[in-house]
């Protein structure tokens, strides 16, 4: 398999998804299961700790698993991040770590890694291209854990050299879609100001806070996309490379406020709170790589993305809609 010709029947494969009960994950065995994919290793944390050596060999000798997606992660946006870079940093290093390394010694015959966009340095320049992946520090709220995503990329490769491990690394833009978290504390972008819309039109607020100054832009993937993209990756690509997935849109948080405010039918005003960190400046991929190598391309716009999730969120909680 190690020919970028060599298709992976997943089909006749044991595939262990971990995070499968996550956002990203469920996707990813909704996309494996319309592939045929029907042996689905599928471990739950309340069954497998991941952080813990014991969890995963116990995982490994009981399911003997050939195809391997690591999706597990623990993640959050910029509150999240500041408040936790200790526990973010080591929980998704030893994760990937210690699951890497027992696919190795179980002879797991594909590893398909998710890295993550905050693995780039600050100052990148844009579109970010994979090369550029070692030439700066991350954004500092949230660098501990890009770099512990990114010392997986250095561990598949190195286990490849090595080991002859068939094991490729694919770094996802910022993720969206029906059954994200929305809660505050922990949410992404998106889902926050869906959640912040919603009830600030429920209410009848008069203005809506939202962190930094409104400049920085940011490239969404709508999260089926995205799982199409893992699955075409798992099943064409046998490369070393990391490989970008986005969607080639670029969009200023100001103008995406304005667009869920404007979709969700608030009009009361937006408060910048400049006190609050920006993040990354701006945020675009260079996604061609990922075209040429297995033929992903984006299909959902991020207009039409919204309008899913906007209805997702309103259908799953009816609380937030004026009775």
């Amino acid at each position: 398999m190690n020919g970028q010709s060599d298709h992976l029947d997943l089909k006749r494969s044991r595939v262990c998804v971990t995070g499968s009960g996550g956002f990203l994950g469920s996707f990813v065995v909704e996309a494996l299961r319309a592939r045929g994919a029907s042996n689905l290793i599928l471990p739950r944390r309340k069954d497998f700790d991941l952080t813990k050596e014991e969890s995963i060999e116990r995982l490994f000798e009981q399911s003997r698993p050939e195809v391997l997606f690591h999706l597990a992660a623990v993640v959050g946006g910029i509150g999240a991040n500041e408040k936790n870079p200790g526990s973010f940093f080591y929980q998704n290093a030893i994760m990937g770590i210690q699951l890497i390394e027992y696919a190795r010694r179980y002879g797991v015959q594909k590893v398909i890694v998710v890295g993550t966009i905050c693995a780039y340095p600050k100052f990148a320049p844009v579109p970010f291209n994979e090369d550029a992946l070692w030439d700066g520090y991350p954004e500092e709220t949230n660098a501990p854990y890009g770099i512990a995503k990114k010392a997986l990329l250095v561990q598949c490769q190195a286990y490849r050299q090595q080991y002859g491990m068939n094991s490729i690394y694919v770094l996802p833009v910022n993720l969206y879609g029906p059954r994200d978290n929305f809660d505050l504390e922990s949410s992404h972008v998106i889902p926050a100001l869906i959640r912040k819309m919603v009830e600030a039109k429920r209410v009848g607020a008069s203005e809506v806070a939202c962190w930094g100054d409104g400049s920085p832009t940011r490239e969404f993937l709508y999260v089926r996309d995205c799982a199409d993209a893992l699955v075409l990756a798992a099943e064409r690509f046998n490369g070393a490379e990391p490989v970008n997935l986005g969607s080639g849109e670029e969009i200023a948080i100001r103008d995406l406020v304005e667009m869920v405010a404007e979709m969700v039918g608030y009009r009361g005003n937006i408060v910048w709170d400049t006190s609050r960190p920006n993040g990354q400046p701006r945020r675009k991929l260079d996604i061609t790589r990922a075209e040429r190598s297995f033929g992903f391309t984006a299909k959902t716009t991020l207009r039409d993305g919204l309008q899913k999730t906007i209805a997702w969120y309103l259908d799953a909680m009816p609380e937030a809609v004026p009775a």
